[in-house]
Formats: structure tokens, C-alpha cells, sequence
């Protein structure tokens, strides 16, 4: 799956430096830029640096994919990323550049359902297969694929670890628990919560080389991993989790997987959800994100979360911790970036720019707080007495 995001190679045909400086498209683009003080070819390490005279009409005629795509090529660098991200999204920018290719993606989402059954394994493929390897190299050693809670902790192992024991200790998980992972990744919390909480438990994933790899790192404990589209699921648990999922269901199906953990949800037992969010309500995501990182991939509003828990749970607790993603994906970088020397047997030049824009810019737009990390623990009916969520 490798050469689907490999793009076309590095180019070696670059502008000279006299014709860029005074192409009518830099004093544009110059122009756009002003409200974040970011300027086109300066002397900060968050001022783009054009490599190539081909990123300027890559960028102002077809906006961030544009920008993403030239980028993956080479024909535009910057020594801080994260950094020139975050000023553009906090400076509003970002509206401006993420318009060219939104609306194809706008139709798409209300004409079709990108998240259906026949397309569930998709993200899988598009994403998740991409090679263990990888994931190992970029992640803590238990391979957490989600936000770590940095409260009080400078370590990603630390901050993972926190993580996953926050998620436990709010769904008040006790010895003999059968728990519901909706949304399994590579085994990470249902082989935390059975080292440390004596549950057991099944976790269901989309993807294939996930699958695998968890089924030996639980390997010994009670727990049961499916390759399984959550729509299949018709048993009774006591808690239900689901982390960094919900962003691959789709608004069109909200209803069916709230309406599936309610189902497979014991009367007196918790759901949390573990989601990225976006401020507003909208169908699309970035584009560039879209073709190149998370196919058919939507962030939840607050808003959407809420109406479609009406009538099937009780929001109990909303906890925000968006800006811990920030630490997360910059440690993330790191590790992808000192373990590149072992990657690049396998990983093209190419990709690794293309995995670098992920992250960095990521980082970049959760720093600027245009999005969000949400923990919504829900009850079918209500807590007696209400909810106390436990301390860091």
C-alpha cells in the first residue's frame, strides 16, 4: 500500500531565486500571509521558502491541497512547519487556502455514504495497513494511536500510559469486566486494562495488519480481537470504549453507532468516547488530509455528538484535552524522524515529506486550538447520584 501515497519524485527543476523574488504570485501570496507574519522566501524558520516556481500556482489556484501536494515534492520547505501552520490557522488563513477542492468533497458527503458497509475496511487499507513498522517506529511502545494526556508527565510513554489509566478509572472498570473496544488499534487499552484492572475483552478493527499485530501483543490475556466493521456487533458488554474512531463513521452514521454500543451496552454500564472535534459543524475535512491521509474521514462537532446521544444516552462528563495533541503528534514526529535511517528501506523520499506535512501541520492546527480532543463518558439512562470523574 506504500506506492498508493509515494506521489510522483522529488523534482530537480527548480526556479532561480532572482525569478521567484519577483514573480507577481509572491506579492500575493505575500499578501494573504500578512495577518499571520509569514512571508514568502524571509529569514524566520516559520517563513515558507519557495524551492520551486511551480508551488506558487500549486498553492493560489488550488489552495491547501495544492499546498500539501507541492510540498510532498519538494518545491516548497520550511524549517518550522508546525510553527507556519499555526500562525495561518490562528490568523484565519486557513479559510482562504482550504476552499479549492472542499466542494468536491462537500458533494460527495451529502450525495453518498464514503463510510458505508461496502466501504468500511477501506480506512484500513488506505491507512492502517501501511506497514506495522511504521507505527512502531512513530508510537510509545505500547502503540497508542491517539492523544496522550500530558498532565504532569514529560515522557510519551508516560503520557500514554496516563492515557489509558484515565480511560479505565472513568469507566469504573473492575475485576471480571467484560469491555467493548470499538475501534481496537493495536491492542493497546484492552491489554492495559487487563494487566491492570483484571478485565476482559474484545476489540474490533478495520484493519488487517492491526489486527495481527494485536492479537500477539495480547497474546496470554482475555482478549479477543476481530477483523469487524462495528455494525456486526450484537453482544452484551459491561463498559464500551471506542478511541480515535469515530472519525472514519461519518455524520450519516452516528446514529447506527451510537444505536450498536446501546445495544451491546449493560444497563448500568459506561460508554466513553475518544474523539477528535472540530469547533464547527461541517461535512468535509481538509482536502489534502482527505486524499492523502484519512479517506472519507469527518471530525464531530459537539453539536452533532449531542443530538445524536438524544433518547440514547445520558451525556454523563465531556472532558477537553485538545491541547495535549500538540505534544502528542510533535513527539510522534520525532520518533519517525530518528528512526527514519530503518524506515527508509521501505518508505520513499516522498513519503516521508508526505508524513512530516501530516504531523507537523496537525500539530500546527491543534496548537492554534481549531480543533479539539473530546472524552464523553455516557450512561443509558443516568447515574444515580450523577457522574464524578476521577482525578489526573
Amino acid at each position: 500500500m506504500v506506492a498508493r501515497h509515494t506521489g510522483p519524485a522529488l523534482t530537480d527543476s527548480f526556479g532561480r531565486d532572482d525569478k521567484i523574488a519577483t514573480d507577481d504570485r509572491v506579492a500575493t501570496l505575500n499578501e494573504l500571509l500578512a495577518p499571520a507574519d509569514v512571508r514568502i522566501n524571509g529569514s524566520r524558520p516559520f517563513d515558507p521558502r519557495i524551492r520551486d516556481i511551480r508551488a506558487l500556482d500549486q498553492i493560489l489556484r488550488r489552495g491547501s491541497l495544492g499546498a500539501g501536494e507541492a510540498y510532498m515534492r519538494g518545491w516548497w520547505d520550511v524549517s518550522a512547519l508546525d510553527e507556519c501552520i499555526y500562525r495561518i490557522i490562528s490568523a484565519g488563513i486557513d479559510g482562504h487556502l482550504r476552499q479549492a477542492g472542499t466542494w468536491k468533497l462537500l458533494v460527495r458527503a451529502w450525495l453518498s455514504n464514503p463510510q458505508a458497509p461496502s466501504r468500511a475496511f477501506r480506512i484500513g487499507e488506505a491507512h492502517y495497513d501501511l506497514g506495522n513498522d511504521l507505527f512502531t517506529a512513530m508510537l510509545d511502545d505500547r502503540m497508542v494511536y491517539s492523544c496522550a494526556f500530558w498532565e504532569g508527565v514529560d515522557t510519551l510513554h508516560a503520557a500514554q500510559a496516563q492515557k489509558l489509566d484515565l480511560i479505565c478509572r472513568k469507566l469504573g472498570l473492575r475485576t471480571g469486566d467484560r469491555l467493548l473496544d470499538v475501534g481496537c488499534g493495536w491492542g493497546s487499552l484492552l491489554r492495559f486494562a487487563a494487566e491492570n484492572y483484571g478485565v476482559a475483552g474484545v476489540g474490533i478493527t478495520v484493519s488487517r495488519e492491526q489486527a495481527l499485530l494485536a492479537r500477539e501483543r495480547c497474546a496470554g490475556l482475555p482478549i479477543e480481537i476481530r477483523l469487524q466493521d462495528y455494525r456486526d456487533l450484537d453482544e452484551r458488554f459491561d463498559h464500551v470504549a471506542s478511541v480515535g474512531m469515530i472519525e472514519h463513521v461519518g455524520a450519516r452514521n452516528y446514529r447506527r453507532l451510537f444505536d450498536t454500543v446501546r445495544r451491546c451496552l449493560a444497563p448500568g454500564g459506561l460508554f466513553l468516547l475518544h474523539t477528535i472535534g472540530s469547533n464547527k459543524t461541517r461535512r468535509t475535512v481538509d482536502p489534502w488530509i482527505d486524499r492523502y491521509i484519512f479517506p472519507s474521514g469527518e471530525l464531530p462537532s459537539l453539536r452533532q455528538l449531542s443530538s445524536v446521544a438524544e433518547g440514547r444516552f445520558v451525556i454523563e462528563d465531556v472532558h477537553n484535552f485538545g491541547a495535549n495533541y500538540d505534544h502528542t503528534l510533535m513527539a510522534w514526529y520525532r520518533n519517525f524522524i530518528d528512526h527514519w535511517p530503518t524506515l527508509e528501506q521501505r518508505y520513499s523520499q516522498t513519503f516521508r515529506r508526505m508524513w512530516t506535512y501530516y504531523l507537523l501541520s496537525c500539530a500546527g492546527a491543534f496548537r492554534a486550538r481549531s480543533m479539539q480532543l473530546w472524552q464523553l463518558v455516557m450512561s443509558p439512562t443516568g447515574i444515580p447520584g450523577g457522574y464524578r470523574r476521577p482525578l489526573p
